[in-house]
This record gives structure tokens, sequence and C-alpha cells, in this order.
């Protein structure tokens, strides 16, 4: 790896410390080199909060290095005035003269605007350095932009014999497949992305909580499709506890934490329901409900990963477990239990 390629990876190891806290917006990392040593570092910490390149630029002891130093960036530096000001400005502002970008931003906003006004500055920006890599870390925000939708994660647990529930008509419910370890796991994740959903059988049955409780940040939007509105009131994702949205087809006016929003039950939910989570800038969801849920988004080809936990268990019979069909890019053994990322192709 080059020296240009290591600061730039090390922008994209500060920007992943902005994991679950900056969407909608996405992670950015940046650096301040001048003569081939780091004098600056920032990442975006928090939405709403300052960007990356106004805290790695005021990280720097001594600004008046900046006019003779490289500024390093994952991705392209704004240039619209949103809930701060852009980036592009106070780097021309610093009298910075050379910019390096990992991948241009998608968002209509800016999309090469801000290379173009640095440019138009004087400044020698360059594009592309670990771009692909830039990608990926936003892969969330790019699939956002270009998509018009968020991105989506399935994630199920299964019996080593293929099954991800007992059969309902038992009493004995719900019955845990996994470990300790897998439900820490499957905890931070949740911490991490924007949203999470369930159907209407599993909030029935389950009586889940959807909450970060193992892990410590924040607590995704929980969703429960409820048509006819039959959940009962006492259901732990009905507590008004953090926020929740419930899709149905009846007009339902809103309580504290509590968000109804109306769907058309006579089309395919789907689109719609991504199109109003577009509408609301939901960066990502994941759909952890039953396999009714689960293979509607895998039949329609709507999902991005898909994480499948495999216990050290048999149920002998109960409900099949989802087929899914794509490209493994992670294992982990997770004590006596293991995990699938699966990629959709």
């Amino acid at each position: 790896m080059s020296l240009p390629e290591t600061f730039m990876q090390r922008c994209l190891d500060l920007a992943l410390l902005g994991m679950g806290e900056v969407a909608p917006n996405p992670m950015v990392g940046c650096l301040i080199v001048h003569q081939g040593m780091i004098i600056g570092e920032g990442y975006h910490r928090k939405f709403g909060h300052p960007h990356a390149e106004v805290n790695a630029i005021g990280s720097v002891r001594n600004p008046e290095l900046l006019a003779q130093s490289t500024l390093y960036v994952s991705l392209e530096p704004c240039s619209h005035f949103g809930k701060t000001p852009p980036c592009a400005d106070l780097i021309i502002e610093c009298g910075i003269p050379h910019v390096v970008i990992g991948t241009i931003d998608p968002f209509a906003k800016v999309a090469g605007t801000g290379i173009e006004r640095m440019r138009k500055a004087g400044i020698e920006v360059e594009v592309g350095l670990l771009e692909s890599e830039c990608q990926q870390l936003n892969r969330r925000f790019f699939t956002f932009h270009e998509k018009k939708r968020p991105y989506i994660l399935l994630k199920w647990a299964q019996t080593l014999d293929g099954f991800i529930d007992t059969d309902r008509t038992e009493t004995q419910h719900p019955t845990w497949i996994t470990n300790d370890l897998s439900k820490r796991l499957v905890h931070k994740q949740r911490s991490e992305e924007s949203a999470i959903l369930i159907g209407t059988n599993t909030a029935e049955y389950d009586n889940p909580a959807l909450t970060v409780r193992e892990w410590k940040g924040n607590q995704p939007v929980r969703m429960v499709i409820d048509r006819s509105h039959r959940l009962d009131a006492g259901l732990h994702i009905l507590d008004s506890k953090v926020l929740t949205w419930v899709f149905t087809e009846k007009e339902t006016t809103d309580v504290e934490n509590l968000k109804f929003i109306q769907l058309d039950f006579n089309q395919n939910i789907l689109p719609q329901f991504l199109e109003a989570l577009y509408e609301r800038n939901i960066l990502s969801v994941i759909i952890e409900g039953g396999s009714i849920l689960l293979n509607s988004f895998l039949e329609a080809g709507l999902w991005d990963e898909a994480f499948v936990y495999s216990g050290n268990q048999f149920f002998g019979k109960g409900v099949k477990a989802p087929a899914i069909s794509g490209q493994t890019i992670a294992f982990e053994k997770l004590d006596d239990c293991k995990l699938h990322v699966i990629r959709n192709r």
C-alpha cells in the first residue's frame, strides 16, 4: 500500500467510528498531511454536528501549515448549506492547496459540485483513491441516493435442520435458537442501523421489544405491519418507550412515540413501504420478521445483505428457513453458533 493509500485507509478507519451515529448522513473521515506527516484528523461524529473536514482542520495546532498541506477525505466535501456550512468553502478559506478525495458524493446537492468549486478556487483536486473501499463503507448512503430506497438487511436464525420456528400449534413459545453471544451481536447490529421491521405474526407470537439492550448505542426506529389493528396494545412494540412506526390500512391518530403510516393493502405494500422510508430519511432497515415477511423481500429481490445465524439444535419440524441465493461475504463462529453474511448479487 502506497503512502497516499495509507492516508486514505486511515480516513476510512476514522469514518467507521461514526457508525450508527451519523445517519442519514454518510460516515466520513479526514486527514491533514504536511510533508508526509499527519498534523490533523477528524471524522463526522454525530448527525447535525460538524463534518469530518471541520474537525480535522480544527485539530491542527499550527493553522499556518494548512497552506502547505494536503487534505485527504473519504467522501467529496459538501458544497451546500445544510445543518452545517459547506466544507468546500472552509477548505478554500483555509488556503489548503491540495485535496485527495476517495469518492464523489452521490447526493444530488453535492455530486461533483464540491470538487468543481475547489478546482475553480485553484486547488489541486484528485479523486478516486481507494474509491471502491470508500463506496463500500457508505453502501447504505449510496443505495439510498442512487436507488431511492433504504439499504435492506435481512436477518434470521435457523436450526441445523433448517427451521426458523417450531410448529405454532404447540404451546412452548418463543423458542430461542442461538446463544448469548449471537444475541449481543444482533443488538450491536440494531444499534448501527436506522430501523427494524417485523410482521404482525412475529409481534403477536413472540412479543419482541426490538430495542438495544445487550449493547450500548442508538435505538433503531421500531416498525411493525398491523393491517387491521389486531395487535394488542400491551405488546412491547406498542409500549411507546422508543419511536415506533405502525404500517396499517386504517387512518389513525399518532400518539407519543407511536406513528401510524397508512398503506394500500390492496396493492403490493413493499414499494409503498420503501417509499415511505425513503421520504422519511431512513437510510437502512433490518427485516427481522417471520418467513412470510422475509420471503416477500427475497422473492421481490429487494434486499442487499442477509445475516443468517445457525444455532446448534434441531427442531425436526416447524417453519422452514427462507431459501436464499447470493454471495457469502463473511463467516463468523460464535461459540456453538455460526453467522453467514450473504450479499445479493
